[in-house]
């Protein structure tokens, strides 16, 4: 299956909003046929595109490479039979001083070309994992719900990195190899047709292991690809769930998972590629040790018959030395290439696979809002295939209104919230904010409008402050602390050894769970959003701290939309409006008190606390 090129990514991407097929998230991961791909080869080679000058260059170097390994055996082959003919040895130091000086112009001409192509190799690299990493940032929560994050990260460091070796070594050095073949066969037939004979004969064995060789070691080296994505994987739900594993004291058990079948089948992989290119490299230098021993034989009979002279023999005994070398690096090469076209099929599925939710072409930005919400008759799946999740659910939020959605797991509550975010699509009806369907107006803007504390928060690497202007960049650090003041984080921020610049680990892991919810709190509210959305985020704070938080959002949430989901059914009494769902559905909504008179589903749940 071709990789789509990116005209044809833009031009289906309206045709999937038409209810196209439904990408496959699996297909990433394929094996990509055997064989040349003309689509990915082309979308490979574009990237040289914004480097010409330099990749001219490399091969401009190249040619004094190759000119250097074929002329000099045939110089060494002058400068002695000169110096024996005329018995000068002034002779012989001319043919090794011009054998030095081509020497030294192949080596200049061979590091331009590889350090021109190094340069070149990294700066492919850097462009593709920015642009994997730009585009994976905008796919859905949903994808990322589906893909395993290793595997992601498989595909930005591994497969790139198969991508940047092609590009540093097999893209100017396989042309080096072939023209050094080309001149090694052109000179050796000018010079002598049986002894060039006897390397041909050596030629066709050696061909043909070569490509014995090949089709096994595409095999294996693709099983060590696979294996290694399995590792990435393997390692990355291991350490970010290891508070589980120690909770559970399964640190053995996943020891015995990772060594007795993840590693030990990359492993296994790996010895099999390894010993496939040692079988084959000492073949190769056994060959070519016969090559030699037969060319002495055959070159020797003729030197004494006088057919041909000593220097003769010696230029046809190094043309056979670096005869071998060019043919073993192309069927590495080959190999290579059938790689870097796996790993380009796999970069390009992953670059090329559709955000769900996508900007529309005339989309346009959400100015300041009032933050009036509206849903009219909104149904969601998350897949065309899959149950409903939400259904004909009708609610209008006035601008300023506190909702709170009540109900058992699985009701739909967090669905609800995540519409209102966009990070899925509206499957059926509208969802408006301030009478605009937020499907015709662009993400960030609607975004930069809203804030979201989750029930489980993330913290990045970086100082306390740092977490909380996360909401906004340009927050001055008065506006920071003033803050986390008002959600009662200020105390225990100042408690730590350098206040707000400590320095907080990924996740915030040396932070208690209450003390990384207000930190999300402070990072919400200092965004000063319109619509404020908590999502169950009081669930993992204890009764103290969740009065604090309480006594502050009385305040900051005055005047702002807001949207909780809450277990504890006593901590949103003073909403304005609670709505109540059951299985994708709102089976109740009012006010606090008027929901304890209706006597209905409320009444219970919350007569049960």
């Amino acid at each position: 299956m071709a990789v789509l090129n990116l005209k044809k990514k833009k031009a289906q991407a309206s045709q999937a909003r038409q209810g196209a097929a439904e990408p496959n998230i699996l297909e990433i991961d394929d094996d990509h046929e055997p064989g040349f791909d003309r689509d990915v080869t082309l979308r490979l080679l574009s990237y040289l595109r914004p480097h010409r000058r330099e990749f001219s260059l490399a091969v401009f170097a190249m040619f004094f490479s190759v000119f250097a390994n074929v002329a000099s055996p045939p110089i060494i082959g002058w400068a002695i039979d000169e110096g024996i003919r005329r018995q000068d040895m002034s002779i012989l130091l001319t043919g090794v001083a011009a054998f030095v000086v081509i020497q030294l112009l192949g080596f200049i001409g061979f590091r331009i070309q590889l350090g021109n192509m190094a340069v070149i190799g990294q700066t492919i690299i850097k462009t593709l994992r920015d642009q994997l990493f730009d585009h994976i940032q905008y796919l859905s929560i949903g994808f990322f719900a589906e893909y395993e994050v290793g595997r992601l990260i498989a595909r930005v460091i591994s497969d790139v990195n198969v991508v940047r070796e092609a590009v540093t070594f097999a893209a100017v050095g396989s042309i080096r190899e072939f023209l050094m073949l080309f001149g090694i066969i052109i000179s050796m037939l000018v010079i002598n047709i049986p002894l060039t004979t006897v390397a041909f004969t050596v030629l066709v064995a050696l061909l043909l292991i070569a490509n014995f060789w090949r089709i096994h070691a595409r095999a294996a080296y693709l099983r060590v690809s696979d294996s290694n994505a399995k590792v990435y994987a393997e390692l990355s739900e291991a350490f970010n769930g290891v508070r589980v594993t120690q909770a559970f004291a399964r640190q053995q058990r996943n020891y015995q998972r990772f060594s007795g079948e993840i590693n030990w089948a990359s492993r296994q992989a790996a010895v099999r590629a390894a010993l496939i290119a040692g079988l084959f490299y000492p073949t190769v230098e056994m060959i070519g040790g016969v090559a030699t021993g037969t060319l002495i034989f055959v070159g020797g009979s003729l030197v004494l018959d006088d057919r041909i002279t000593v220097g003769v023999l010696l230029t046809f005994i190094l043309y056979i030395q670096q005869f071998f070398f060019p043919i073993r690096l192309l069927a590495q090469r080959y190999n290579l290439l059938q790689s870097v076209i796996a790993s380009g099929y796999r970069i390009f599925k992953l670059m090329d696979f559709p955000a769900d939710i996508r900007d529309d072409i005339n989309a346009d930005e959400l100015p300041s809002i009032e933050g009036h919400i509206r849903f009219k008759n909104v149904s969601f799946q998350y897949s065309e295939a899959g149950p409903l999740v939400l259904d004909q659910i009708n609610l209008d939020v006035p601008p300023g209104s506190r909702v709170a959605f009540v109900g058992h797991t699985g009701a739909g509550k967090t669905t609800m919230v995540k519409l209102i975010m966009r990070f899925y699509e509206v499957t059926r009806g509208k969802l408006t904010v301030d009478g605009r369907d937020i499907r015709h107006i662009t993400q960030n803007s609607l975004r930069r409008q809203i804030s979201v504390v989750p029930q489980d928060t993330h913290l990045f690497s970086g100082t306390v402050m740092d977490n909380i202007r996360y909401g906004r960049l340009n927050a001055s650090d008065e506006e920071v602390v003033a803050a986390a003041k008002a959600v009662g984080a200020h105390d225990f921020i100042i408690d730590m050894p350098d206040g707000y610049l400590s320095e907080i680990m990924e996740g915030g892991a040396l932070l208690s769970t209450g003390q990384r919810q207000l930190l999300a709190f402070a990072r919400a509210l200092l965004a000063d959003p319109r619509v404020l959305i908590l999502d169950e985020a009081t669930s993992n704070i204890d009764t103290q701290t969740e009065r604090q938080i309480q006594r502050a959002l009385e305040r900051l949430l005055e005047g702002r939309t807001s949207f909780v989901i809450a277990h504890r059914l006593s901590t949103i009494t003073s909403a304005d409006i609670i709505v109540v769902m059951d299985h994708g559905k709102i089976i109740e909504m009012g006010s606090h008190q008027e929901l304890l008179d209706l006597e209905g589903v409320y009444h219970q749940l919350f007569t049960l606390v």
